[in-house]
């Protein structure tokens, strides 16, 4: 009887040694006359455990890891084949504690099913959604999506079903669907692991997309750092299309829409909406001046859906299920649920998809397991290198939109970095004012030369040059991004550099009386 093995062909298991253990595995089995199929599937999220190899038993799927090419023949030793027990075996996958505490919804097959078997997808409900948009009209798709409460999951948050609407009664001779995959915040993955781990629920997203707003034309713009990725989601696109799910007459419904995957050059100023769109059609990214909303007048001047990976995604699960289903997850207007990321410095780092509505804390310690370095953790980056950096003192906010924005924070992509004891957080404060003068696309001055003079500025502060007049400086500088910046880019660099500001200012060589300063 041929075994299943499953070994992920996603970036993180193969940058620690997951195409060596493939290679070690193929070498073991054939020596031993062992009948074994590898399927490359996607991580599981426990990275932390990469490379995770799955055996299919009996019992269900048993997981061992982190396994090593010179580990493969001491579990072949152990008949791991047959689920026995080995230094590295976890039991059950799915009860794995990491893992069975989540929600998954949007991340439901990801290490699962193969990526780009379009029967294993059906198998596992892919296509109900799409399938179901099929028999609807496109209003009646658009209020299923308000329904859920889905917001954008790149950052702004702003409600998907409205940006939907507003495509749909735009007349014009032709609409599209872009998909910013340009995931570049510190500490975030969920997109590439999506895209490389079910790259066909990211199709089916778009596809409903299309039906709903009247789009025939889409396009994926990934970061030309996702080589996997871009590979995935190509071949994707291929099946889908073999299959009848994709294309000029859509499993014979006569509707159509066709998808192309677009490589970004690297800037971070792409993963805002308007440069993304400037890129798409050959120019240099440049921040757009809204109006006109990209809704009305965006790619080629035509009314266009732009959302991120994960909102895509997630579409799939709230036509199969409902948008009442998705909006019984969450709390307030904050809807459904999040892949969370944990990085830095962090003893358990990885994926955790949970409705919103726990807290920092949990993710910090029931997931993460606390520092990695042992010791105490002093601050944490929520939202990628634009957000603010919280002390102990507000990791009981709850995730929730609304919550972090009324403590100067943002949720963001779900990016969490932590930091021990050691960091200095006025090299950090620095750094987030260096990044953005670096990534500036430089069309307005606040950003262009706020974020120069800001780098001076701290350098002065750490300096102890004329120190309490240039914390003041550093203020109103901070201030003059916010208001009057084009895009996110320079209007949130402030947020690091204040809340470090804030919350540490010892750090900055001020006294603590310093913190009662408003951010």
């Amino acid at each position: 009887m041929t075994i299943r093995i499953y070994i992920p062909a996603d970036a993180a298991a193969i940058a620690c040694g997951a195409e060596r253990v493939v290679a070690a595995v193929q070498k073991e089995a054939a020596q031993r006359n062992q009948d074994v199929t590898i399927v490359r599937n996607g991580s599981r999220g426990l990275l932390w455990l990469e490379p995770l190899i799955e055996v299919e038993t009996e019992r269900g799927r048993l997981a061992y890891g982190p396994v090593k090419a010179k580990d493969v023949a001491s579990l072949f030793e152990a008949d791991f084949l047959q689920g026995s027990d080995h230094p590295l075996a976890h039991g059950l996958t799915e009860d794995i504690p990491y893992l069975k505490k989540q929600e998954r919804l949007t991340f439901a097959r990801v290490g699962i099913t193969d990526p780009l078997s379009v029967p294993d997808y059906i198998e596992h409900g892919g296509f109900a959604g799409l399938s179901k948009a099929l028999t609807l009209a496109s209003a009646d798709i658009v209020q299923e999506v308000t329904e859920s409460g889905l917001r954008g999951r790149g950052g702004a948050a702003f409600p998907t079903g409205i940006k939907w609407k507003t495509v749909l009664g735009t007349p014009a001779d032709q609409k599209y669907i872009v998909c910013n995959a340009d995931e570049g915040d510190s500490g975030t993955f969920s997109d590439r692991m999506l895209m490389e781990g079910d790259p066909l629920c990211l199709i089916e997203g778009m596809t409903i997309a299309g039906l709903a707003t009247g789009a025939t034309k889409g396009y994926i713009y990934v970061r030309s750092e996702y080589p996997h990725a871009i590979l995935a989601l190509n071949r994707a696109i291929d099946a889908a299309t073999t299959a009848g799910w994709l294309g000029d007459n859509i499993r014979g419904s006569g509707k159509a829409f066709a998808l192309e995957v677009r490589k970004g050059a690297g800037a971070y100023i792409c993963g805002e909406e308007t440069s993304l769109l400037d890129s798409l059609e050959g120019k240099r990214g440049l921040v757009r001046a809204k109006p006109p909303l990209p809704a009305i007048k965006g790619l080629f001047g035509k009314p266009t859906v732009i959302n991120n990976v994960i909102s895509l995604a997630t579409v799939p699960y709230v036509l199969a299920h409902g948008g009442q289903a998705y909006a019984n997850y969450g709390m307030g207007r904050s809807k459904g649920t999040l892949p969370f990321q944990l990085a830095g410095n962090i003893r358990q780092g990885g994926l955790v998809e949970k409705a919103f509505g726990l807290t920092l804390r949990e993710l910090l310690f029931d997931y993460g397991g606390g520092s990695a370095s042992g010791r105490p953790i002093k601050a944490v980056q929520v939202g990628g290198p634009l957000g603010a950096y919280l002390p102990e003192s507000q990791w009981d906010v709850p995730m929730d939109y609304e919550a972090y924005m009324k403590v100067s924070a943002m949720i963001g992509h779900g990016g969490i970095v932590a930091f021990d004891d050691t960091a200095k957080m006025n090299d950090l404060a620095r750094y987030a004012m260096e990044f953005c003068a670096v990534e500036s696309c430089g069309k307005c001055t606040p950003c262009r030369i706020g974020s120069t003079r800001g780098t001076e500025v701290i350098d002065r502060i750490s300096a102890n040059e004329n120190r309490e007049e240039n914390v003041e400086l550093l203020r109103d500088l901070c201030n003059t991004m916010l208001g009057g910046s084009l895009c996110a880019l320079g209007g949130m660099t402030p947020y690091p550099v204040l809340s470090a500001l804030q919350h540490f200012p010892a750090d900055f060589g001020i006294e603590q009386s310093a913190e009662s300063h408003s951010s």
